[in-house]
């Protein structure tokens, strides 16, 4: 069983990590480049920019994402895909001025909107991973779908506040049934990465002191890809009493959502 003090040194870990792998550089007089430990789809660093404004802080990706995303062949202009980025982005209070993503912080709360910027930006990169013009729907949808068609309940996009006291988005929340099963917290990940894993074991790490005490965390895992999800990444999540589901197995946990 996980105890409070495996948890208190996981999360502890985590920090180390991201203060050692994280740099700074001076671009000009008003902006600094924060490079973050985080990777996207390409395998680089996730880079941020600051610069104080009004007694407070700018915080913004300088339009990375979503440029990104459109130069890899994403177009964001149906409606359907700007409602699911607006919803995405909404969840971690995050803004859009044109395409750039972008927050606005005091000296107070800067380390968790520095951690909202990044959340959201990683968010996205996974919503529309395989977005090319040739896939018609994305992960989330499917799996969503696949929910509603096996009539399980559940509110989506939901965040919780850890003690940590950051912020953290979960795709889904199924509520406890009396007698049955406890609260699910499910999180649907596009692209299993070790980075992916070891980002939701913070999130549900941080956030399952908060949550009654018997609640579960499920990981859909999308398994249709070419690459096969590592057996590493597996494991990682079972050791931290988070259930894995391959998408290519998920009828076997519906008796387990749907009670």
């Amino acid at each position: 069983m996980t105890t409070l003090q495996e948890i208190e040194r996981l999360l502890n870990n985590y920090r180390a990590w991201l203060k050692d792998r994280t740099t700074l550089r001076e671009v000009n007089e008003s902006w600094v480049e924060i490079t973050t430990p985080y990777l996207d789809r390409h395998n680089d660093a996730l880079q941020i920019y600051v610069r104080s404004e009004n007694g407070g802080y700018i915080l913004t990706d300088d339009s990375y994402t979503l440029r990104d995303l459109e130069t890899s062949g994403c177009s964001l202009d149906s409606p359907k895909r700007k409602d699911l980025l607006a919803m995405t982005l909404n969840g971690f209070g995050v803004k859009m001025s044109g395409e750039a993503l972008q927050v606005h912080a005091s000296a107070e709360n800067f380390p968790a909107r520095k951690h909202n910027l990044l959340q959201a930006m990683l968010a996205v990169n996974d919503l529309f991973y395989l977005a090319t013009p040739w896939v018609q729907s994305f992960f989330i949808e499917d799996v969503s779908a696949w929910l509603d068609a096996n009539e399980i309940r559940y509110t989506p996009k939901v965040k919780f506040t850890g003690i940590s006291g950051f912020d953290h988005l979960f795709d889904f929340v199924i509520p406890k049934s009396p007698k049955k099963q406890p609260e699910r917290i499910v999180k649907a990940i596009n692209s299993p990465t070790r980075d992916k894993a070891e980002s939701f074991i913070y999130a549900w790490g941080d956030t399952r002191e908060v949550r009654p005490s018997d609640s579960k965390a499920y990981v859909i895992l999308n398994d249709r890809s070419e690459e096969k999800v590592s057996p590493a990444v597996l494991d990682a999540f079972r050791n931290y009493q988070i259930k894995p589901v391959l998408f290519s197995h998920r009828e076997e946990v519906i008796d387990e959502l749907a009670a």
